[in-house]
């Protein structure tokens, strides 16, 4: 038990094609933020991303595969238990799932498409969904950017709208639900062939970073919820130089303080710091990620978590509370790992 008298527990998803357990429950040791692997559970085939309720009490599961799927877990007792068989989504390989106006709104990068399934009261997932929204476009990247390719949907930090991050068409389009129908109020360009790939919001409310997979980069822009729009502002390098190979970025996590951002690249296997200042970030320092190719970042209690897919663990780091800087602490071996949630 934590100091607060709560139980903390991680939840890990992974690449089951790729040798991964499925999904992964820890422990979390209150002070250390050191994880004990607790078990797992392998009916969904690559759970690759995970979300939680509000009130901890169920878990959604996207299943990136070719028919896409989400899957819904009840988490109360010491293992997640199926709650009901797997919803097939409508599209192909989706990547990322945010619970959004009573849906779970599901991104889904092979078919470049949004959907929402609608969630009973009992938090279990409606039958089929109810609607689904197709991006249309293209990007001048000649091999990832020849169609749509949504790879987050994140809802903003008043719940009016829903934000889908498209890597294949460099936008990002604020939506709303319209009878369940997942439905565009307006679409934001960003640079060509940047390959925006995650949003998140400052605490402030008023602005939000996209992370940049083709460029490693970080797009600043200033949130108006008002009216529902992003404005780009500038573009910051993940790297103090040059990339000395591949250099794809993944995860991008604010600090709860609104001080930090941190993202992952993976390829250069680094963690990145900025300073946030207004409308600019100051890029201060880059630390090893621990492991090879970090998919995922994570924030919890002081402590900041890296799923590293290819060398199959997942790392945390303390924090210093004056920079921002990560010091690598310890890791668990979760084969093929992809993200960590918290709960």
């Amino acid at each position: 038990m934590a100091a607060d008298g709560r139980r903390h527990r991680a939840f890990i998803g992974s690449f089951t094609a790729a040798g991964g357990p499925g999904l992964v429950t820890a422990e979390v040791r209150p002070g250390s933020g050191a994880l004990i692997l607790t078990g797992g559970l392998g009916t969904v085939p690559d759970p690759s991303y995970l979300a939680l309720s509000p009130d901890g009490g169920m878990l959604y599961a996207v299943s990136e595969t070719a028919d896409g799927a989400v899957a819904a877990f009840r988490v109360g007792g010491d293992k997640p238990e199926p709650a009901g068989p797997p919803v097939r989504v409508e599209g192909g390989g989706p990547t990322h799932l945010a619970l959004y106006a009573g849906h779970v709104l599901t991104a889904n990068y092979g078919s470049g498409s949004v959907t929402a399934v609608p969630l009973r009261p009992d938090g279990t997932l409606d039958a089929a969904p109810s609607g689904l929204l197709q991006h249309t476009g293209s990007g001048p990247h000649d091999r990832r950017q020849r169609g749509p390719h949504a790879h987050q949907v994140q809802p903003d930090p008043g719940g009016r709208w829903a934000l889908s991050v498209d890597l294949g068409t460099d936008s990002v389009r604020v939506c709303t639900l319209d009878g369940g129908v997942p439905t565009v109020h307006r679409e934001i360009a960003l640079r060509p062939g940047s390959g925006p790939r995650h949003l998140v919001f400052h605490p402030d409310g008023e602005h939000a970073y996209v992370v940049n997979e083709l460029t490693p980069t970080v797009t600043v822009c200033r949130w108006d919820p008002g009216v529902g729009s992003l404005k780009p502002l500038t573009e910051v390098p993940v790297l103090p130089g040059a990339p000395a190979g591949d250099a794809y970025p993944s995860g991008i996590v604010v600090s709860p303080d609104g001080r930090f951002v941190w993202t992952a690249t993976r390829g250069e296997d680094v963690l990145s710091v900025f300073a946030a200042q207004g409308d600019g970030l100051r890029l201060t320092g880059t630390v090893p990620c621990g492991g090879h190719w970090p998919r995922a970042l994570a924030w919890h209690a002081g402590f900041l978590y890296s799923a590293n897919e290819r060398s199959g663990d997942v790392t945390w780091f303390a924090v210093d509370e004056r920079t921002g800087l990560p010091r690598y602490d310890d890791g668990v071996e979760v084969a093929a790992a992809s993200c960590v949630v918290f709960g």
